[in-house]
C-alpha cells in the first residue's frame, strides 16, 4: 500500500499572531518544529486579505524550509504572481470568499474550467505541482483530469462536521471519490477538519496519498505542544493504514 504523507497546515500560527501583533508566535519556527515532529510538507493559505499568513511567511517559507512548501491560493492574478515569484513545490487552488472564516467547501472545477485552464496551465509550465482543492463528486474529478491537475485534495470538512448515519453517507462518498479519483490517474489527497477523532476512517482509504491538517493540531498544541500534536496525528494514521493493510491480505 502507497504510504500515507501528512502535510502540517501553520495558518493559525501565523492568526494567533496576528491576533495582537508582532513577530510571535512565528510561524516559520512552527513549520520546522512539525518538520522536526514528522511532517511531510508544510500547508500555507496567502489569502487575499492576509487574515493570517503574510507576504513575508511565505517568502521565509520558501527560503528555509527543507521539506515541500504546498501553498494554498485562490484563482486570482494576485496569487499566480506570487507562486510564479516563490515557486512553491505544490500550489492548491481553494475557493475564497472574504466574509468566510475558514474555507467552507470545494471549488467548483467543473462549473469554472474555463477560468482556471490557463492558471493551472501557467503553474504546471512553472513546475509547480497544481492541486485543486475540491468535493468528491464525480464531476470534479472530471474536471480536474480535463484540466491537467495531477493532483485533487478531497474537501473532508462535511464528514467531520456530522455525525451518526450523516457521518457515514460523507465517508462513502470520500471512499468513493477517491477510488474513482485515483482511477482516472490523478493523486489523491484530503483534508479540512480533521481530528484525532476523525482522521482514522480518512487515513485508512488506500487510495488517499496525503492528508493536510492545521487547525486542530495548533489548537492541541496548547495543550501539549505542537511537536506531541503532530506526533500524535502521524500515529494515528499510520496505526491506520496498517490496520487497512492487514486486513486487505487477509
Amino acid at each position: 500500500m502507497n504510504a500515507l504523507r501528512l502535510g502540517v497546515n501553520i495558518d493559525h500560527v501565523a492568526t494567533i499572531r496576528n491576533a495582537r501583533g508582532g513577530a510571535f508566535p512565528d510561524p516559520v519556527r512552527a513549520a520546522k518544529l512539525a518538520e522536526q515532529a514528522g511532517a511531510d510538507g508544510i500547508t500555507a493559505h496567502l489569502r487575499e486579505d492576509r487574515r493570517h499568513i503574510s507576504d513575508e511567511d511565505i517568502a521565509r517559507l520558501s527560503r528555509e524550509l527543507k521539506i515541500p512548501l504546498n501553498l494554498e491560493m485562490a484563482a486570482t492574478e494576485e496569487m499566480v504572481s506570487v507562486a510564479l515569484k516563490h515557486k512553491p513545490h505544490a500550489a492548491c487552488i481553494v475557493p475564497e470568499r472574504r466574509e468566510e472564516r475558514t474555507t467552507e467547501g470545494g471549488i467548483d472545477a467543473h462549473g469554472q474550467h474555463n477560468r482556471l485552464a490557463p492558471i493551472v496551465a501557467r503553474l504546471g509550465k512553472a513546475n509547480i505541482r497544481v492541486s485543486l482543492f475540491i468535493e468528491a463528486k464525480k464531476e470534479q474529478f472530471d474536471a480536474a483530469k480535463s484540466l491537467g491537475a495531477p493532483v485533487v485534495e478531497i474537501h473532508t470538512g462535511a464528514y467531520c462536521d456530522t455525525r451518526g448515519a450523516e457521518r457515514e453517507k460523507h465517508l462513502k462518498a470520500v471512499r468513493e471519490g477517491a477510488a474513482y479519483g485515483a482511477s482516472l490517474g490523478l493523486e489523491i489527497h484530503a483534508g479540512h477538519g480533521l481530528s484525532y477523532d476523525t482522521v482514522k476512517p480518512i487515513a485508512a482509504i488506500p487510495e488517499i496519498r496525503e492528508l493536510n491538517i492545521g487547525h486542530f493540531l495548533v489548537g492541541e498544541a496548547i495543550f501539549v505542544g505542537l511537536e506531541r500534536s503532530i506526533r500524535q496525528m502521524r500515529q494515528l494514521m499510520d496505526e491506520a493504514r496498517a490496520s487497512h493493510g492487514s486486513a486487505s491480505t487477509r
